[in-house]
């Protein structure tokens, strides 16, 4: 495929990297962009760089979007909707199949009639899915990374083992009789001393390790009580500080007030006007408007009992220091929203609890669009293991149907994790049968993913 890539930032970067180094798949690349920094940054990638204005027609026309041309998709994921908006337009003008926007302002993506009116096959905002994994992480304390699956009935987990742990010095396969409450898949284990990869069931698992866990919904609580077996740590959100009433705070906010009911809200920004809003949002919160690491009112506020600190500015850098202090002051889970991949790895020498990338979350709804557009739903690469999930509708003419998992023979690093029937979410077994309408979810090393996802049904770049 031909594609074009408006805007080289973190996220155009991202996507232009995975595609261009898809060994299943060979794509021509093109990154448009008019900053120097990001332009040369791209340089190094395996992509042609066109330095220019993305919502020009004679930049674009550099890339090859002119009537009659040979682009297959353009991306414009700049930060400013207008800019992202306007190149879709030309280049649909200009007869691209198929075009995609970033759009930031959540009013674009409210209603489908903006995208279509402008002739944009999908507008896209990472707020909603990061507020979702703010949720995640906020339901289960000690989870470092989640990602929602089957329409939110199951997710994937990353959690730690520690020291008083039940699971420590336990093989996987005798979890399930010890703990038959407990319906779970372990995908991957990484260890303390380096050592990292897909377990079968004589793994034995230490104190130290992180494992990310395929599971129910339901058996989250459960998860939460066998590797850190601790009492407040376990208990339910009651008082939760939310920094930033942006778009992302907001969100946040009315999924907090939606899913978790009687919690005790407080909502922090330091513009007056923001602040009048919210309060008239959320009239039962309360809206204060300060500094996110004023330590006078953290403390009269109680931060100290706080099960939750989410930090949501538009700085990364304020987030996370934030984040430190409200952890520092004694809230047991603090959340930092960061964008900036080199601040990625901070969790292991700052005592912040979890960061949330939402660059990330946009670039795996946009690789899902690209490498799997038929019959998938989610997506999710995790790069810290060289992984990927994707959920997969199997359908009656594929040659899977009718047959056992253990007829499979898959390859050793790809995983069925779960099985989406009907209402039903089941961890398959080895004579569990695929049929016709399953939600399949594959886990697999992002080298065997196209493979695996091909053998299954999400042929790559085949539409419907």
């Amino acid at each position: 495929m031909k594609i074009v890539i408006v805007g080289a930032g973190e996220i155009g970067r991202n996507v232009a990297k995975n595609l261009s180094s898809d060994e299943n798949e060979e794509h021509d690349i093109y990154l448009v962009d008019n900053n120097e920094t990001n332009a040369k940054n791209a340089e190094e990638l395996d992509v042609q760089v066109i330095r220019g204005n993305g919502a020009r027609p004679q930049v674009l026309a550099q890339a090859g979007i002119i009537p009659g041309g040979d682009v297959d998709m353009l991306i414009a994921c700049t930060n400013r909707d207008e800019v992202n908006m306007l190149a879709c337009w030309i280049a649909k003008s200009a007869g691209v199949p198929k075009v995609i926007s970033r759009a930031r302002n959540l009013e674009f993506t409210d209603s489908p009639d903006w995208g279509k009116k402008l002739g944009i096959d999908m507008m896209i905002s990472p707020e909603r899915s990061i507020a979702r994994e703010v949720m995640g992480l906020l339901a289960v304390s000690s989870a470092t990374h989640t990602a929602e699956l089957l329409d939110g009935r199951a997710a994937l987990y990353t959690l730690k083992i520690s020291e008083n742990s039940p699971l420590v010095n336990m093989a996987l396969k005798d979890i399930r009789p010890a703990f038959p409450e407990l319906i779970a898949v372990f995908v991957y284990v990484t260890r303390e001393n380096g050592e990292s990869g897909v377990p079968n069931g004589f793994t034995v698992l230490n104190s130290g390790d992180t494992c990310y866990v395929v599971t129910y919904k339901k058996s989250a609580e459960i998860l939460q009580e066998l590797f850190q077996p601790d009492p407040e740590k376990s208990r339910p959100l009651r008082k939760l500080f939310i920094v930033g009433g942006g778009k992302l705070g907001t969100q946040i906010a009315q999924r907090v007030r939606r899913d978790f009911g009687n919690v005790s809200l407080r909502l922090i920004d330091r513009d007056p006007e923001r602040c009048e809003k919210l309060s008239e949002e959320f009239g039962e919160a309360l809206v204060i408007n300060c500094d996110g690491a004023d330590k006078k009112t953290l403390s009269e506020e109680g931060i100290e009992s706080a099960d939750g600190y989410v930090c949501a500015t538009e700085s990364d850098e304020l987030n996370l220091i934030y984040s430190v202090i409200a952890k520092n002051m004694g809230a047991k889970k603090t959340i930092a929203i960061v964008k900036r991949k080199d601040y990625q790895d901070l969790t292991q020498s700052m005592s912040v609890d979890a960061i949330v990338d939402p660059n990330e979350a946009l670039s795996n709804l946009l690789l899902r669009v690209v490498r799997y557009p038929r019959h998938t739903l989610a997506y999710s690469m995790i790069e810290k293991i060289n992984a990927e999930m994707l959920e997969v509708v199997m359908k009656e003419d594929n040659d899977l149907i009718g047959k056992s998992l253990m007829e499979l023979h898959l390859q050793k690093g790809v995983i069925i994790a779960l099985l989406g029937r009907g209402d039903d979410v089941l961890v398959p077994t080895g004579a569990t049968k695929i049929l016709a309408g399953d939600h399949v979810i594959l886990f697999a090393l992002t080298s065997m993913m196209p493979d695996a996802a091909k053998l299954f049904g999400a042929d790559l770049n085949n539409e419907d």
